[in-house]
């Protein structure tokens, strides 16, 4: 219930335990390879389901939900492979911030998170993290003329779905050449795709409940008039 000026309303919400919207596939009934692998060296041999949780603090559930369909999480696995191959062109940093930045326009916190930690893991700079959610009135020189073109042409794609000013273009194609632009829109798409799953799904950190709800007030009260008992 909320308390507030001496009343006493009931939520509009009960209470859910804290699990992803598909069933979890637990380690006894995983058989094809690209899952048990994946349990192997993800959970070190524990059931995922039954002890779940993994070393970077997520609860894994991403992995047994997408263990339901084998071909699926073979696909999404070697989506990572690819992004992360030392054959790409386009420079790991720049890729990061786009991947960063979709999950924030996209409202998932996994991606988001997940990407956060990758960034240190690349040695970049704190601020260029902390500013990912007002990044274009960073202080100047948080990020440089590629990065700011980066962050601006990922939020073409994701808030705009793919909607690009030919200026915006331009300024891209001044810092990288159409290999790299390629890439950079594949795998900013691929993140906007997985942060949509993430958040339809519920799994890991975008296992949160709607925030836009009804707050409930005194019986028969509106904006405009109180209620019958005022």
């Amino acid at each position: 219930s909320v308390h507030r000026a001496g009343a006493t309303f009931p939520t509009s919400r009960a209470q859910r335990p804290t699990m992803p919207r598909l069933r979890q596939v637990p380690k006894d009934e995983a058989t094809a390879p690209i899952v048990t692998t994946m349990y192997e060296w993800l959970f070190e041999g524990r059931d995922p389901v039954a002890e779940p949780g993994r070393w970077d603090g997520t609860t894994g559930d991403w992995w047994t939900v997408f263990a339901n369909s084998p071909d699926i999480l073979d696909h999404c696995v070697k989506g990572f492979g690819l992004y992360q191959s030392p054959d790409r062109r386009l420079d790991p940093k720049l890729r990061e911030l786009g991947q960063i930045r979709t999950g924030w326009a996209a409202g998932s916190q996994f991606v988001f998170s997940q990407h956060a930690k990758s960034m240190r893991g690349l040695d970049m700079a704190e601020e260029k993290i902390t500013h990912i959610p007002a990044w274009s009135v960073a202080p100047e020189g948080t990020y440089d003329a590629a990065e700011r073109a980066v962050l601006a042409y990922t939020d073409c794609l994701v808030y705009d779905h793919g909607r690009v000013p030919d200026a915006l273009f331009d300024e891209l194609k001044r810092h990288l050449d159409d290999l790299a632009i390629l890439e950079l829109t594949y795998i900013t798409t691929l993140y906007f795709q997985h942060a949509v799953m993430s958040k339809a799904l519920r799994t890991e950190f975008d296992d949160r409940d709607e925030v836009i709800v009804e707050v409930e007030g005194p019986p028969g009260a509106t904006a405009m008039r109180p209620g019958p008992g005022r």
